[in-house]
């Protein structure tokens, strides 16, 4: 088991205890340990935890010291903590500690880009850092749990929680989710101060709902949810993650939060999970709403029968559990199980050996908002910008150049965080406007002009931008989404950039003054008009606290862009769900083609995308050679070498990632027509060249087979070494073998 999981010695330490505490518990403190609250009493959002008198300070601290509630989340603060804790040790019969949990995604104070941003480095690394030094400052504020990763699969850019994730492809998404649970529970060991719990999220195919719209129904075959949905979970638990978060959604017509297939069997049962299971806000209650069950007393039975060990702020379980034990609907067995399980998991937290761990105020003050995490959001901001287009050289900027910065962000510091930001310290929001007046040789070179607001015209504001352009040397318009219209329940129809700045944008284009677009955005998007045309085009996401530096670090050229799409561009908004590893179909359009009758396509656009996955590009000039392989028979026991030289023909540094790919020609079952199976990131000098190897064996060429297994097959394979998932250059080689069954995927 991974040093990040469970603390043997800790564990071992405190086993017998465990069971001491389980035999002297009531039913109804039983029922408590199961039970979590959000935190009435710490500094949080109301927006965030809406309070109603059910949680109030007084209600939750009487029933703390009745013993019936086993943790709080979404509040933070070391000498609060202490307080609060001191309830639990000091006056319940049973001194269990609780245990203290917080939604932080991407950054506790130190505000880091959103993770969908963050894959687009693709850097493991990377995502490990930031999230230890997230750790880190959560642990310190008597926070033993977050809410993160979240490493559901997202292909449908209309679905507004792509935001949080790690894009379209498996292989990324599995990679990321297990660097960032071992960054959150460190390397040392859980009771480590600085490890805090991580919890995947949301078991499972949530972000598979239909149409794009936050929690609706899911509806796949069991290939497609083993072999896209759940293998990132999967790679979670073999991470060391002790948690699991249940999802909104009904799966094939049975409530992930009432799933024994997908929260027992699978999880436990296949995958050895030795964690416990929460749910969403309230999702165990939604069974009423789903009509899966009648009320709220069949609601707790049916989560908690099915694997839910712990309620999230419904209190269903406080009120029924005991009386469904007492009838026999839920077994005692089945109770003192999650009972086992949450008491473990503190034990292995070190709550047990310190339940007042993080709450030293001098500690908190040290480590949280520390220079060395600014200077990694600032880091993690500038790997995570993606140029999709530079015509003409216009980028990097001349630090001299009179510049027109233009756009509803050009001065905005309200949308530099991104979605679910609870605790973020808005003093250190840089805007574009300072990031880039920092970065100038004259930074009088820089004139401002609004134009419009994110999705409303401003009065005279075109005018007014239109003047201010026709002063400068070369526009930057930043303009694209707020962070309000990403995250949940923030679906949207059309992915496109608001009319009014649509109009701003073609207004500038007819100015016939050099432009730049910096995209703001939490999600794949559909561009139009002035935008799509533009001579250059930046992706820059919501990069966190620091974003005004990172921004003004690539277009200036202090660093070159490094980044590449985690999620495909589409032609048009129509074209969602879309992923670049769809199959070919019986009828496979060619892109080349203007005109093609009966083809898989649609009338008005081709069936792929304008910017696809993996695609960035450097400040460089790459040019890829033809594949390289010393045989195309790759054994059933063995391996195969594939290689391409890659040269920088350019003038500037640059790094590029190159991308491997795969296709099954024949399989039992239908396969994609590219699959991401390795990455590799090369540093090359102007006029450098160098050969990039990759090495492919039999394991990482199967899929899951009708029989729900593993299953590799012989047979012929396509091979692309490229810069994205619909480029590069090409060759075959022949797995050779009997047909098998691996074990596992």
């Amino acid at each position: 088991m991974p040093a990040s999981a469970k603390t043997t010695n800790a564990v071992q330490r405190h086993r017998q205890r465990i069971e001491d505490l389980i035999a002297a518990m009531t039913i109804e403190e039983k029922a408590g340990q199961v039970n979590l609250l959000a935190d009435p009493f710490r500094w949080m959002p109301k927006a965030v935890n809406p309070l109603d008198g059910t949680g109030s300070p007084a209600r939750v601290t009487a029933l703390i010291r009745e013993g019936k509630v086993g943790a709080l989340f979404n509040g933070i603060g070391a000498e609060a903590g202490r307080r609060i804790q001191r309830v639990a040790m000091e006056e319940t019969r049973l001194k269990i500690p609780l245990l203290f949990a917080a939604d932080v995604i991407h950054g506790l104070s130190t505000i880091f880009p959103v993770p969908l941003a963050e894959a687009a480095a693709f850097d493991t690394d990377l995502a490990y850092r930031t999230a230890r030094a997230a750790a880190i400052e959560t642990a310190a504020s008597a926070v033993h749990q977050t809410y993160a990763p979240m490493v559901d699969v997202a292909r449908d850019q209309r679905w507004g929680r792509n935001v949080e994730g790690a894009g379209e492809d498996v292989l990324l998404n599995n990679l990321l989710a297990a660097a960032r649970v071992r960054g959150f529970q460190g390397e040392k060991g859980l009771d480590d101060r600085d490890a805090v719990l991580a919890t995947a999220k949301h078991m499972a195919a949530y972000s598979a709902a239909l149409g794009g719209v936050d929690y609706n129904t899911t509806d796949m075959s069991e290939q497609t949810l083993r072999g896209v949905f759940l293998p990132p979970f999967k790679a979670s638990v073999d991470a060391g993650a002790l948690s699991i978060m249940s999802a909104f959604n009904d799966l094939n017509g049975v409530p992930t939060s009432g799933n024994y297939k997908l929260l027992t069997e699978i999880l436990r049962g296949e995958w050895g999970f030795e964690g416990f299971v929460l749910s969403d806000y309230t999702s165990e209650q939604e069974l009423i709403a789903h009509g899966f069950a009648e009320d709220g007393r069949d609601a707790a039975r049916i989560a908690f029968n099915a694997g839910v060990d712990v309620s999230m702020v419904s209190g269903l379980y406080l009120e029924h559990l005991p009386d469904l034990v007492r009838s026999g609907e839920v077994s005692m067995g089945r109770l003192d199980e999650a009972v086992r399980r949450v008491l473990t998991t503190k034990a292995a937290l070190g709550l047990f050996d310190d339940p007042y761990r993080g709450t030293d105020p001098e500690r908190e003050k040290a480590v949280v908002g520390a220079r060395k995490h600014i200077e990694l959001a600032r880091e993690a901001g500038r790997k995570s910008v993606v140029l999709l287009k530079n015509q003409g050289n216009l980028l990097p900027l001349d630090k001299n150049q009179k510049i027109a910065l233009i756009g509803p962000f050009a001065d905005d510091v309200d949308n530099v965080w991104g979605p679910w930001t609870i605790w973020g310290d808005p003093e250190r929001r840089v805007s574009l406007e300072a990031g880039f007046r920092a970065a100038m040789n004259n930074p009088q070179g820089l004139s401002l002009a609004r134009g419009s607001d994110v999705e409303t015209s401003l009065p005279g504001g075109i005018d007014e931008a239109v003047r201010v352009a026709n002063t400068a040397d070369v526009v930057v318009l930043a303009i694209g989404e707020s962070q309000r219209m990403s995250g949940e329940a923030q679906s949207r129809t059309e992915i496109v950039v608001p009319s009014a700045q649509q109009a701003l944008v073609d207004a500038i284009a007819a100015t016939g003054k050099p432009f730049v677009i910096l995209l703001r955005n939490g999600r794949g998007l559909a561009l139009e008009g002035g935008i799509k045309n533009a001579p250059a085009i930046v992706v820059t996401w919501f990069l966190g606290e620091q974003m005004g530096h990172s921004v003004a670090d690539v277009i200036f050229g202090d660093h070159s862009p490094t980044a590449r799409l985690p999620v495909s561009f589409p032609h048009r908004s129509g074209q969602q769900p879309y992923s670049y590893d769809r199959k070919n179909t019986g009828r496979p359009a060619n892109p080349d083609l203007a005109e093609q009758e009966f083809t898989a396509r649609y009338r008005e656009t081709p069936n792929t995308a304008l910017y696809p996955f993996g695609f960035g590009l450097t400040y460089g000039d790459i040019v890829y050679g033809p594949i390289e392989m010393e045989t195309n028979q790759l054994p059933w026991a063995g391996s195969i070498s594939v290689s391409a030289s890659v040269t920088n023909q350019g003038r500037r540094e640059a790094e590029e990632l190159v991308q491997l790919y795969i296709h099954d020609r024949v399989a039992s079952l239908t396969q994609p027509g590219r699959l991401l199976k390795d990455f590799k990131r090369i540093s090359l000098r102007p006029g450098q060249t160098e050969k990039v190897t990759f090495t492919l064996n039999p394991r990482q060429l199967g899929f899951i087979g009708a029989d729900e297994a593993y299953r590799i097959e012989p047979g012929l394979f396509d091979v692309w070494i490229a810069p994205h998932a619909q480029g590069g250059v090409t060759s075959t080689f022949h797995l050779v073998g009997p047909t098998a069954v691996a074990d596992g995927g």
